[in-house]
Order: structure tokens, then C-alpha cells, then sequence
């Protein structure tokens, strides 16, 4: 006859699958046979489990991201040039926590942006924050927010992400005026938080893209050092799962 004060206790606490947990518990029997301590153990598990979804579920959606994509779903064929090992170390985000940067090369269709999601989802489910951000289409909107007063604060609330991810990087031309911009992004993370960049051009080609020597200069030293590069290789994959689907099948 206590059970339902105490329900109503534990909702009004915000502990909504501790409740859940608790009244499935009086209805099973084979709770019946464990101690206060093993019940009270499970109880809290619950919560936690539940709580962990939540988070995920929210950093999940503010980060954005253009792929549902996941570490255990890397493809390692030997074509594409990734490491296993090194994969293993780089998504236990110690790099992210270190504020250091990761960078992708290789050319279109051989998965940077989704291999870049797939950091972006382990880096969510360590409780990190992130942004997925295509660089053509940010430096469109900070031309709009200087116009309309909101650049700094848009500032601020990138440079207090965890991992802020620049697709494309190199796809479209870039001004004077971007470039500053990107330098002021990029100076506001220097060895605090954790920038990938994704790009079809080579490292080494980076400099003449940023055009202005001087703010390309200032650009490169914050974003090379203590830098991680992986370079894909191989075909498009886009290119390679079309071409399998078009095949006929062995029955045919």
C-alpha cells in the first residue's frame, strides 16, 4: 500500500525509469528473490541507462550530423588506407579531450564525411558536444550575421563546443573576408577544443585555397599542430556499391 506514494515521489524527482523500474519489479516475481541491495542496485542501473540515452538523444540532435553513422560500422578494406589500431586510439577521443585536431583527405565518394560522423557519434556518446557544419554553407552565414549583429555570439557558441566538424572544406571559393572569419573560429579552439576538417584537397594545397599569405600563414599553424591526418584512398564507394547493385546475381 506504500508502493504508490513512493511512485509518485520518485516522478516528481525526475526519476521517471527508477518509477518504471520499480513498479515492474513489484509485478514480476522473480524480483521477489533478490535482496534490497540487488533491487536498489537495479533500480539505479535503470536510471542511469536511461539518463545516458537521454544526453546521447540530445547531443545527438544539436550535433547536426549528416550521416547515422558509427564507429562499428567502418568499412577497413585494405584499398582505403585506414589503420585499425589507429582508428581504435582516435575514437577514444582522447585527441578531442587534448583539443587537438583531426584531419581527412582523399577524394570525393571515399567517405570523409561519413567516417567524420562516425567520430561525431562516438564523441556524443562520451558526453561530448558537437557540430556538424558544411564550410561553404558557414561562411554564408557569417557573412549574414555580420549584417545583422550576431556574429560574435555565433562566435561564442561555437568556440564552446567539443568537437566542431568543417565538411568540405576547399569545395567553394574562399574571400578575404572568409578567411578572417575562419581564422577567428579556428583561434578561438587553439589546444581548447577539437576541430575535423574534411577535404578534398591535400594538406599541402590548403595554404593557396586560404589565398591571403598572411591570414593563411596564422590559419595553418593553429590547425597543423598537434594535428591527426588520415588520408582515404581507393574508388568512390559510392561508385563501387552502385556498380554491385547493377550486377546480376549468380541466378540470373
Amino acid at each position: 500500500m506504500f508502493l504508490s506514494p513512493t511512485l509518485n515521489t520518485l516522478r516528481q524527482l525526475h526519476l521517471e525509469a527508477m518509477a518504471d523500474a520499480l513498479d515492474e519489479q513489484t509485478r514480476l516475481p522473480q524480483y521477489q528473490e533478490l535482496s534490497f541491495e540487488e533491487r536498489l542496485g537495479l533500480l539505479l542501473d535503470r536510471e542511469l541507462c536511461a539518463r545516458d540515452q537521454r544526453r546521447l538523444t540530445r547531443l545527438l540532435k544539436l550535433a547536426h550530423l549528416k550521416h547515422d553513422a558509427c564507429a562499428e560500422d567502418i568499412d577497413y578494406r585494405s584499398s582505403r588506407g585506414l589503420d585499425r589500431s589507429r582508428i581504435a586510439a582516435l575514437i577514444q577521443n582522447t585527441w578531442i579531450r587534448q583539443g587537438q585536431n583531426l584531419l581527412l583527405t582523399g577524394a570525393t565518394g571515399t567517405g570523409k564525411t561519413w567516417l567524420a560522423c562516425a567520430f561525431g557519434h562516438q564523441a556524443c556518446r562520451q558526453g561530448l558536444s558537437v557540430r556538424y557544419l558544411r564550410l561553404p554553407r558557414l561562411l554564408e552565414d557569417l557573412r549574414i550575421r555580420h549584417g545583422d549583429g550576431s556574429f560574435g555570439r555565433y562566435l561564442n557558441t561555437l568556440a564552446k563546443v567539443d568537437l566542431l566538424l568543417l565538411d568540405d572544406w576547399g569545395l567553394a571559393p574562399m574571400s578575404g573576408e572568409d578567411a578572417r572569419d575562419l581564422l577567428e573560429i579556428i583561434d578561438d579552439r587553439v589546444g581548447q577544443r577539437a576541430t575535423l576538417i574534411t577535404s578534398q584537397l591535400p594538406v599541402s594545397h590548403w595554404h593557396e585555397y586560404l589565398g591571403e599569405p598572411t591570414v593563411a600563414d596564422a590559419v595553418l599553424d593553429r590547425l597543423l599542430q598537434s594535428a591527426h591526418r588520415l588520408e582515404l584512398k581507393g574508388e568512390s564507394l559510392r561508385r563501387h556499391r552502385d556498380r554491385h547493385e547493377n550486377q546480376p546475381s549468380e541466378s540470373s
